[in-house]
């Protein structure tokens, strides 16, 4: 395997971006979109961590960031939402995410991305993390639009021999088992390739043999730096001044992430592509603080509707910008790149299910104003935060503790998760996850808790980003207008697609995580 370790020579090639595009575009441009799996507010070099990240500081720093950019709290539903350009509560998938014995998928009435971009005349491959749904064969990546697949289907996996493991409860048992694929079939003969290295020499690859005159869309869902922490020592060495060893661990992380991208774009420079594309950087969620992420200074984590689990990491590095090196603060959302993605492209979208999305390349090239005023996070009435949260003996729902509701006259249950954003407005019900401020890493703050929750929650998000100043009561027409949105956009929702699991999942003790039914 290629080694992901980067020359000063070769972040110094990273250079070119600060250059202006001379060349003249006539063909559509190739795009790539790189994901990131739990990668926290905190832990990229910009945004003053303590971990390096030469290579996303630099494309960040001659392209555009993007401050005010919102994901969803899991994997499964930023790329649903991602791949749809349709907010969760349409396609069913707004509870959880989708486990290895759950027999669903996106909904297969669903147009992906990369069949849009298929029909707009591109190449369309993928590497990494699917996590969509793979109980039968149409749900697969082959069959919804990409021409090749190398990766893995569940969530998560050990980086080295690439196992899943996961229980079975119909059969009262926990199967461990290989979760690689090239195209539909079981990759083996890949055991002790660190994930990280193995996924980007497979996108370089795919990007050496790419001809220009074809336009490329390459999705690289990496799975760092989601749990479990592994990483070769080489990238933990720098880091012996953190003392927490799963901090530690996570920062090595993210610096072979850091250089997997930095490989990614030299690989475009060294084929002639870069001047014609599109590269898109973006977190899938909120740092997982179990396992060494960090949000600092936003408030809650992975999981939960504050700020810490849905404010993403997120920036375009392009020659075709056309106000390179600024800060984007317009409103987007992880659903906006599908129209944007297609409209760049050249396709249509007019033949798709209706879109939440929208089309946000003049707020990000030219910093034109977001066409987005308003967002809906989620909607969630089975919610329950099955993750340990300090201070909390489980993972506990206002459903179960409010009697009555505050917003009768909306007509929205405000004991059920839910959260919208509207301008600078945001409003959260229920109980919206781990509601904690974590101490900066490494810092002498210990974890902070506010005053006891209320079933419905007002804040201003642009003069209170860390969600401390709970002000529904000085502001109760606002209040008022966001619940009845939330009524709105709930009667619009699908019934959660949530099905038991199916023992016919098991891959046996030989056998590979895939299709069954």
């Amino acid at each position: 395997m290629a080694s992901l370790n980067l020359s000063a020579a070769v972040i110094g090639a990273l250079c070119v971006l600060c250059l202006p595009s001379v060349l003249a575009v006539n063909q559509p441009p190739h795009v790539v979109f790189i994901l990131a799996d739990d990668y926290g507010w905190h832990d990229v070099g910009y945004h003053r961590s303590e971990i390096s990240t030469p290579n996303l500081d630099k494309l960040s720093a001659a392209g555009v960031r993007l401050e005010n950019y919102y994901v969803q709290p899991l994997c499964s539903p930023s790329r649903s939402q991602l791949m749809t350009g349709r907010y969760q509560i349409h396609t069913g998938m707004q509870h959880q995410i989708i486990w290895p014995c759950q027999p669903y998928c996106v909904p297969l009435r669903e147009k992906l991305l990369p069949q849009l971009m298929k029909e707009a005349g591109y190449a369309t491959h993928m590497v990494g993390k699917w996590h969509l749904g793979m109980y039968k064969k149409d749900c697969l990546p082959t069959r919804r639009g990409f021409d090749t697949y190398f990766g893995y289907l569940t969530g998560s996996e050990d980086y080295y021999n690439h196992t899943h493991c996961a229980p079975v409860p119909p059969l009262n048992l926990t199967r461990c088992a290989l979760d690689l694929r090239d195209g539909e079939e079981v990759a083996t003969g890949y055991r002790g390739a660190y994930s990280t290295e193995l996924f980007t020499d497979r996108a370089t690859s795919i990007i050496a043999k790419q001809e220009p005159s074809k336009p490329l869309f390459l999705y690289v869902a990496l799975q760092a730096v989601h749990a479990p922490l592994q990483v070769p020592e080489s990238y933990v060495a720098p880091y012996s001044f953190i003392q927490d060893p799963d901090r530690r661990l996570y920062a090595g992380m993210v610096s072979a992430m850091d250089e997997a991208v930095g490989n990614i774009t030299l690989a475009l420079q060294q084929r002639g592509l870069w001047e014609n594309t599109v590269l898109v950087f973006s977190t899938d969620n909120g740092g997982q603080t179990l396992y060494g992420g960090s949000n600092w200074p936003l408030r809650g984590r992975k999981w939960s509707l504050w700020e810490g689990g849905i404010r993403g990491v997120g920036f375009v590095a392009s020659p075709l910008l056309k106000q390179p090196g600024t800060v984007s603060r317009g409103l987007i959302h992880i659903s906006d790149w599908l129209p944007t993605l297609v409209g760049l492209a050249g396709g249509r979208i007019n033949h798709t299910q209706p879109l939440d999305g929208f089309n946000v390349w003049n707020t990000i090239s030219k910093g034109f104003a977001s066409p987005r005023v308003e967002l809906l996070h989620n909607i969630d009435p089975l919610y329950v935060d099955i993750t340990s949260c300090p201070g909390r003996d489980r993972g506990l729902t206002l459903a179960e503790a409010v009697s009555g509701s505050s917003g009768a006259n909306s007509g929205f249950n405000v004991s059920i998760h839910a959260a919208i954003r509207s301008s600078n407005w945001k409003l959260l019900t229920g109980y919206p996850g781990c509601d904690i401020w974590f101490p900066r890493p490494g810092g002498n703050g210990s974890t902070s808790k506010a005053d006891p929750l209320k079933p419905v929650m007002l804040f201003d998000i642009e003069k209170d980003p860390e969600e401390r100043n709970e002000v529904s009561e000085q502001f109760p027409a606002v209040v008022d207008l966001l619940l009845r949105r939330l009524h709105q956009h709930q009667r619009s929702a699908l019934p959660v697609t949530f099905p038991d699991d199916d023992p016919r999942c098991d891959p046996g003790p030989a056998g590979a995580w895939g299709p069954w039914a």
